[in-house]
């Protein structure tokens, strides 16, 4: 049994839509190609069938008992090679549809990851949400009927020669039939492609603003504003059931035409045979045979057309993640980056003149708070301007960045799932040790499962203390080579916080720490000091040194108004 999703999704071919949906089908080309044999071999089973009877009733005619017995005996292999190829053919195309869906999820949760904060700016939250929810069903689809599409051809080829060398009126009936029918049902196609790709759009517009509707709820009803964005989400919703009513329009006279056209072949199909077998040209088990091919090319006419349709969705669907992998991060790669083993030393931010030594616990205190965040967001790599060993931070892999320095500040969010996964998801040894250092031991313990309880959305069960301190376990369980940490204790008592702030400090040993604070009792424990004004470094000490030497540091962490 294979394992999905695999580790590795590889690199998608991002160039276009067709081109991803090409690179979907070399990832899990053997699957796919054995689906593909799978399938033709059981549409061919089922294609002999119809000739195998009609031999067969021409041998119960002739009273050949003989020949009634070898075509009874092909007649059952047919059907055993149907059901085998069909079971395995079934088996591989599920394969090939939970495989793409779950490679087009890694592909763009991996890029999500990658453009970090510049996702918001770059697409819209229905968009990425449609990815999600729907975009990846289409894709699967599209990868999945590959097989039956082929195995349906394959068929309506091989019954076009059977009839051909029976009666060659009754073949091209079918030859010039089968493409008159395709091209039917491909004038539907193009506008239902165009009314997809409307449809979609609008449905990614809509889950945005319902993003921002909810997430912006409690600011709404405090200026009086809920009911005119109200109105405005059931303005854009009517304008999705319209665009959704005339896709199906399409959609209907799609599926009708798939109905209606092969059964007007079928009809004319078993007309003409009989004509013919009236008037001697062909027996009464070829009269039989034909009939059974009239009614048995309804089956791969029908997936031929749906195909087509599954093809186009995935089509529209492949578009959108194209769109996505095409976004380009505020933080590029550099073309030729350094070797990671050149980020080491001092890691250092020209801007502000702060300077961290490897090994030692620092702590930056800013006078104006929102200073010491970007310091952090400097020293983390997401803003440019921060060096480590004297070489720019950009010059670096930003995947060998963020390995090597961890940045934890209050914005990062707790996620759905048991808690144990959130918090550490590699499934190593480092949770209890966390645990204890983030005085978080009492949070799990209250809980009903411990750390298989699961996390509500967003982590809303837990108070804004006991997520703050999650959080920090989650940092520390990665346990990175540097680790910058803003307001860490901002949400938790005084006697929480110098628990942590105790054993933050033994947890760290040894390694390099920023903490961007200016809580006395966690200054009080870090090596060094940076006091910031107007972003700029100011004075450098241990926390005792510049309560004394420094006034504007001595009102910054004792809270004091200025005289």
């Amino acid at each position: 049994m294979r394992q999905l999703p695999d580790a590795d999704p590889g690199i998608p071919d991002g160039r276009s839509p067709v081109r991803y949906l090409r690179w979907l089908i070399r990832r899990d080309r053997f699957s796919v190609y054995v689906a593909i044999v799978m399938a033709v071999l059981w549409m061919l089973c089922q294609a002999v069938v119809p000739a195998v009877v009609g031999k067969a009733i021409d041998a119960a005619t002739d009273r050949d008992r003989r020949d009634l017995v070898i075509w009874s005996l092909v007649l059952l292999a047919a059907g055993l090679g149907q059901a085998f190829f069909g079971v395995v053919r079934h088996r591989f195309a599920v394969i090939n549809f939970l495989g793409a869906m779950f490679r087009t999820v890694q592909v763009t949760v991996r890029q999500a990851g990658r453009l970090g904060s510049a996702l918001p700016r770059r697409l819209d939250t229905g968009e990425v949400v449609a990815i999600g929810t729907s975009d990846i069903r289409q894709i699967g689809s599209a990868i999945d009927i590959t097989a039956r599409g082929t195995g349906s051809l394959i068929a309506v080829v091989a019954v076009t020669v059977i009839l051909l060398t029976t009666s060659v009126p009754l073949g091209l009936v079918v030859v010039l039939g089968v493409p008159l029918l395709t091209a039917i049902v491909g004038l539907l196609i193009r506008p239902l492609h165009r009314l997809q790709q409307a449809s979609r759009d609008q449905q990614g517009l809509l889950t945005g603003r319902a993003a921002d509707l909810v997430g912006g709820l409690r600011v709404l009803r405090g200026i009086g504003g809920e009911a005119v964005m109200g109105e405005r989400y059931r303005a854009e919703s009517q304008r999705l059931r319209g665009a959704g009513v005339r896709t199906a329009r399409v959609e209907s006279l799609l599926e009708a035409a798939q109905v209606l056209l092969p059964g007007i072949f079928l009809v004319l199909v078993t007309w003409l045979g009989a004509r013919f077998a009236l008037t001697g040209h062909i027996t009464v088990g070829q009269l039989v045979s034909f009939y059974a091919y009239a009614a048995f090319l309804v089956t791969p006419l029908r997936q031929l057309t749906e195909a087509i349709d599954k093809l186009t969705r995935g089509h529209v669907s492949a578009r959108r993640v194209v769109t996505m992998l095409a976004a380009r991060t505020d933080l590029p790669d550099p073309a030729e980056p350094r070797p990671a083993s050149e980020l080491a030393g001092e890691l250092a931010d020209p801007a502000s003149g702060v300077t961290v030594r490897p090994g030692e616990v620092t702590a930056i205190v800013a006078a104006v708070p929102a200073d010491a965040a970007a310091i952090a967001d400097r020293l983390g790599r997401y803003a440019e301007g921060a060096t480590a060993g004297g070489q720019a931070l950009s010059s670096f892999d930003l995947a060998t960045v963020r390995e090597r320095i961890l940045v934890g500040d209050n914005d990062a969010r707790l996620f759905t799932g048991p808690l144990r996964a959130d918090l550490d998801p590699a499934g190593g040894d480092r949770l209890p040790a966390a645990l204890y250092a983030a005085a978080a031991t009492d949070i799990v313990e209250a809980l009903p499962g411990g750390l298989d309880s699961e996390v509500a959305e967003r982590g809303r069960s837990f108070s804004g203390g006991q997520q703050q301190r999650l959080r920090l376990v989650r940092a520390l369980v990665a346990d990175p080579d540097t680790l910058v940490l803003v307001e860490p204790t901002s949400a938790v008592d005084a006697h929480t916080e110098a628990r942590i702030a105790d054993r933050l400090v033994v947890a760290r040993a040894g390694r390099t720490t920023v903490i961007c604070t200016s809580s006395p009792l966690v200054l009080d424990r870090t090596d060094r000091v940076f006091y910031v004004e107007e972003g700029r470094v100011v004075a450098t000490g241990t926390h005792r040194d510049l309560l004394e030497t420094e006034p504007g540091y001595a009102r910054t962490v004792l809270r004091e108004d200025a005289a």
